[in-house]
């Protein structure tokens, strides 16, 4: 199967910023790649996306802050102007097929804190 590895993550000041990056192994056709965000106590929510042909989606509440990005099977996420709200851990997402069946993968999450 398909094995991610995060980095980056870390405390910031709030207006900072940070890059994550994770890369996929085991696999070498990945499809869409993603990153979502799970603040303390609260649900995972999906932050960016890029397709294998570098279309990109946005949460309204990162757009024109976050960057994504993919190089080959590594998926980088440019974090500007941090603010607290953004603390949280990071995980990333791939998705493949396995044939004509849909897959899909999880990094083991990186922790974000931004402080005030």
């Amino acid at each position: 199967q398909v094995r991610l590895v995060e980095s980056g993550g870390g405390l910031v000041r709030a207006g900072e910023s940070l890059r994550l990056s994770c890369a996929a192994s085991g696999r070498t056709t990945i499809d869409a790649m993603a990153w979502y965000r799970q603040p303390l106590g609260m649900q995972r929510d999906w932050v960016a996306r890029i397709s294998p042909r570098n279309n990109t989606n946005y949460n309204d509440l990162v757009k024109g802050r976050f960057t994504i990005s993919r190089s080959d099977n590594t998926v980088h996420l440019q974090m500007n102007s941090l603010n607290p709200e953004d603390t949280g851990i990071y995980y990333c997402n791939v998705e493949w097929w396995d044939y004509d069946t849909p897959k899909s993968a999880w990094g083991q999450g990186t922790q974000v804190t931004v402080s005030s």
